[in-house]
Parts: structure tokens; sequence; C-alpha cells
């Protein structure tokens, strides 16, 4: 079993062809809370990705969730962040951003909010771009909560992929088509209050 990650929720082991996410300990907090948190926050993200498989957007297959681990499908393919920076051709670059906004749209239109909407939580695999990472993900049919995940998205462009995030951005828009979700986006952007994000 190799360790390919850790962030501040969880670690990735990768073995065959699975994927094992498990949820971090934090010793800050009372065990049995700690427990509940990592328990419930495995559970949801499990749910996230089987509803959002279900409305047609591509994710791992989950093949067994524990207490506090997932153990997943490994997608081999590349991170739309490393795609995006090689690919020349931009009518490939506009089609693979437009499957984005279409699958976030999917997304949106059943109330999951993705929560971490970056290109390194994308994989191209083939013609498909699969969603990884649900867990900062929500349940949340608010507007703002929508264009706050659309707010990450614009700025993850604008910052990692600077060059043609407008693009990306213009063909992402023409497929997610979302006339309030786009007008609260507007006054997200007015208040700056996620710009440290990237920053």
């Amino acid at each position: 079993m190799e360790k390919i990650a850790q962030g501040a929720e969880a670690i990735l082991y990768k073995t065959d062809n699975q994927i094992i996410k498990d949820r971090i300990s934090k010793d800050y907090r009372i065990k049995q809370i700690d427990d509940k948190l990592r328990k419930s926050r495995t559970k949801l993200e499990a749910k996230l990705i089987s509803a959002a498989s279900r409305t047609g957007v591509k994710t791992p297959n989950i093949i067994e969730q524990k207490k506090t681990k997932l153990i997943l499908e490994f997608i081999d393919g590349i991170k739309v962040r490393d795609w995006l920076d090689a690919e020349k051709d931009k009518t490939q670059i506009k089609n693979v951003c437009k499957k984005i906004g279409n699958s976030v749209k999917k997304l949106h239109h059943i109330d999951v909010i993705h929560g971490d909407l970056t290109t390194s939580n994308m994989i191209k695999r083939n013609n498909e771009v699969v969603f990884i990472d649900f867990g900062l993900g929500a349940r949340s049919q608010r507007i703002e909560d929508k264009a706050v995940d659309l707010h990450l998205f614009k700025e993850c462009l604008k910052s990692k992929h600077y060059k043609i995030w407008k693009i990306c951005w213009k063909a992402f828009k023409e497929s997610y088509k979302h006339k309030k979700v786009f007008e609260q986006l507007k006054k997200v952007e007015s208040r700056g209050r996620y710009k440290s994000k990237f920053s």
C-alpha cells in the first residue's frame, strides 16, 4: 500500500486499482466528538459521490464504505490541472471546460455543492472528466453556496491557468447556464470574501 497524498482532512493510499481515503484523527478534539465527526463526514462524502454518479456526473466508484474510510476506484487519467497546462488545442480546451460546466450544472441541480471545485479535483480520463474529492462537499439549496462553488473554480482558473482562463471560463459559462447563480456570483465577487483562497 503506497501513500500518495496527505491533506488536512485525510491521507490517501493506493493499492492495486483502489484508493483508500482515511480521515485523520484530530488530537485537539475530544475523542468521541472526533470519531463522530470523521464518521459523519465519511458518510456524507459517500452520499454525495453516489448522488453525483446517479445524475450522470463521472465519479470514482465506491468499492467499500467503512467508519472513517472510503475505498474508491482508482481513476487512471491525468489531472485536468496538468492537462490544461500541457494542451495547446483551444478547441479541446473549450470542449473539456464545457464538460466541466455541464457536470457542475448537474451537481447544483440536485443541490450538491462540491466545496473544493478546482482543476486538481478533476481527472481527464479519455474523453471524460471525472470529479474527485467531495470531502468538503455539502447539500445545499442556497444560490449563495452554488455561487461560491463557481467563484472558487473561477479563481482557480485565474490563478493556475492564467494564460487561458478566459477561454476556459467562457466555455464553462456556456455549458453551466444558470442566470441566478451567475447573478449571485457577481455579488460574491464584489464582497471579496473568498479571494484569499488562491492568493
